[in-house]
Parts: C-alpha cells; structure tokens; sequence
C-alpha cells in the first residue's frame, strides 16, 4: 500500500519518493536528488531532478498549517493554485509554467522546472533590464483575466466559478496585510525603522482621509468579483530570461477586481526604482532608471491598448459591447490599478512582509529616504486614483518626491 493515499506534510525525502512513485517522469531505477527551494511562508516547494538525465520536476506541497506561525489553513488552496494554472496556461500558454499533475489527497502541485528563469526581483536588484517584460506582462494580464469576466462568460457559469475559487483564509492575509494593518495596526505586526516612525504615524496613522480611501480599496477588494486574478502578483512570482516571461504561484487567486494584479506588478517595479536611486550614482544605474520608467509608462499603455482590442473581440455582453461602457469599465480598473500600486508599496514598507529591494539598503539615511520616496508617492497613488489614467502620471508623481 502506498505511503501517498493519505495526507501528511512532506520533507524533503517524501518528495523524492512521490516523484519516484506518482509522477510518470523517472525511469525506477533513476538516481533522483532532492531539494527544498521555497522562500514563502505557506506551501513547501521542492526540487527533484535524475542526477544522469537532469530531468527535473518542481512539486509544490501544501500542509494544514502556517510554516512560521503554525496558524491552521485550509489546504484547499493547493487546488485552487493547480486548476488556476492550468486554466492559465490555456489562455497565455506561452506565459505559465507546465502543469504535470494535482494530487487531491497529498494536496502535491507538480509542475515545470523552470530553473532557467531567474527571480525578477533579484534579477532587477542585480540591474538587469528585459525589453520584453512590459509586453509579456500585460498580455499575461489581459488574456488571462478578461475571458473570465461575466462580459464574456456566461453570468450562470461565472457566478459558479466564483463559488469554486473562494480563498477564504488566503483573502483574509490580504485584508489585514495589505488593506487594514499598514494604516491602523491593530495587531501590533507593523515593523516600521525608528527613524521613519514618527513619519510613518503622521503620515499614515494620522491620515484619516487616506484611511478612508484605503478602506474603499478593501471594500472594492472584498466584494468587486470581476476577474479570477492571480491574487498576489509581484515580482518574486515573476520569472525571466531576456526572451522569456512565467508567471506562477497563483495560491492567493480568487475572483476579484483586475486593478488588483496590474498594481501590483506597478507597484513592485518602484521599489526596484528607488533602490537604485538612492543607492548608486552611476551610469549604469541610470540606464537602468530610465528602463524602469518606460517599463511602467509601457505597463500601463500596453495594458490599455490591448485590453480594448480583446475587449472588441471577446466581450459577449449587449450592452458591455456599447463602447461607452468599455470606457467606463476600463477607467475603473486604471483607477483601481493606481490605489493597489499605493496600498502594495505602503503595506511592504512599513507591515511585516518586506521586500530584498528596501530591506537589503544597508546605509539607514538611504534607506530611510527610500521609504519616504515610497510613501508620498504611494498615497498620491492612492488619494488621486481616479485621475491616474497614464503611465508617465506615475512617472511624474514619483520624480516629484525625489530629494
């Protein structure tokens, strides 16, 4: 009887074994290795690979609970990651790595190695520039979350679809990391520099306007099921080459407003940004720079040229297809896409999920001026989210808190 038919948390040998056992990959007598590769704080995410073939796989592993907390979870998200993906990767095919198989009862996500890819947010700390990001990014982003609309699905079949990807427990992290505890930190969890702090009580604490607008966020998060979005799409879930682009780890995914994911690719490209600019003087820093600000201008005009194209081409709703209505519908998502780049670039300053990009600022006047840049700009993002319509108003907004 195998050791698979029920669930339990694997380590690192357990992985070895179940690739040997349940994935049709390795010949029986492969000398496979192992190794745990996961820098997150929910699944457990190993590498196993035949020491003579160099055939790889990656599985992704989901336990019953928290690995640093030991807080319980529901394990259903591991499902809704896989089936995410794979619906993903028949719609931006190019853009997601291969899924190989689910396993419901070992809660066992086995995928695509794509270890040829490098973390885009290490590659950008390393200064690296990709040509292609703005164009495969976007196209990731409309070709995957516009079909799963109500304007092109049928509503019956969308409102079950919602049903299927409820992520309660996931969603929840959301509310309180991203929308409430930035602004109000009722649970204590902020971690904020001595420096910065008074900064960050007038600025943010203090701010009951901003406090109203971030609640309309959260508000528009919790209940606008527009689209089944990633749910947590920064720049550690993005994977590149100079020719290639793969997005993954869509365990936050649920249905939910489309500004949600395209702010939050906007607002992880300025902390790439402002590290540069407050770390190096150089020509090649400024190179770099001037690559990040047309790679946001471009995000944004790219999303909207070929938002309307698939728009014209897919949308199966009478009175969505009135183009009067597509402006609308897309104003509103440019809209929500600024306040989610503010709220993503607030919650990673001063909550407790930080990002390499700040924390790895060793000079403290440098970093502190960094995540003063950071936070006036992010509530500009915020409180003036219905006029930031163009990639260059965020361009403008952040140059004019440089100093």
């Amino acid at each position: 009887m195998s050791r698979f038919n029920s669930h339990f948390k694997m380590e690192a040998e357990d992985a070895m074994l179940y690739a040997k056992e349940k994935l049709d990959m390795f010949h029986e007598d492969a000398k496979l290795e192992v190794e745990e590769i996961g820098d997150g704080n929910i699944n457990y995410v190993f590498k196993v690979w035949d020491v003579n073939t160099k055939k790889s796989v990656i599985i992704k592993h989901a336990d019953g609970f928290l690995r640093s907390s030991g807080r319980e979870l529901d394990v259903d998200r591991n499902r809704i990651e896989a089936e995410v993906l794979m619906l993903q990767g028949d719609l931006a095919p190019t853009l997601i790595p291969k899924v190989y198989k689910y396993d419901a009862v070992m809660c066992a996500l086995s995928m695509e190695d794509i270890s040829d890819h490098g973390n885009l947010r290490k590659e950008l700390l390393q200064r690296k520039t990709f040509p292609l990001l703005a164009d495969h990014i976007t196209t990731f982003i409309v070709d995957t979350l516009l079909p799963t609309t109500d304007l092109v699905m049928d509503s019956g079949e969308k409102k079950d679809n919602v049903k299927r990807y409820i992520n309660k427990d996931l969603c929840k992290i959301s509310e309180d990391l991203v929308f409430t505890e930035p602004f109000i930190d009722y649970k204590g969890r902020n971690i904020v520099l001595e420096e910065n702090m008074e900064f960050v009580k007038t600025r943010l604490y203090e701010d009951k306007e901003l406090i109203l607008e971030a609640g309309k966020l959260k508000n528009n998060f919790m209940n606008n099921s527009q689209a089944l979005i990633h749910g947590d799409l920064h720049s550690g879930s993005i994977f590149v080459k100079e020719d290639s682009t793969k997005v993954l780890d869509p365990e936050f995914a649920f249905y939910g407003p489309i500004g949600y994911d395209l702010g939050n690719v906007i607002g992880n490209l300025f902390f790439a940004w402002v590290n540069a600019y407050v770390t190096q003087e150089d020509k090649e820093t400024e190179e770099f720079t001037i690559w990040i600000e047309k790679t946001i201008e471009d995000i944004i005009e790219l999303f909207k040229e070929k938002f309307i194209k698939k728009y014209k081409e897919i949308v199966t709703d009478v009175m969505a297809k009135e183009e009067y209505y597509m402006d609308w519908y897309l104003h509103s998502i440019l809209s929500d896409t600024a306040g989610q780049a503010g709220l993503e670039i607030i919650r990673r300053v001063v909550g407790d999920s930080k990002v390499l990009d700040i924390t790895s600022i060793d000079d403290i006047d440098k970093r502190v001026r960094a995540e003063r840049i950071l936070i006036l700009s992010a509530k500009t993002f915020i409180k003036d989210r219905e006029n930031i319509k163009t990639g260059k108003k965020y361009i403008d907004i952040f140059n004019s808190n440089m100093y």
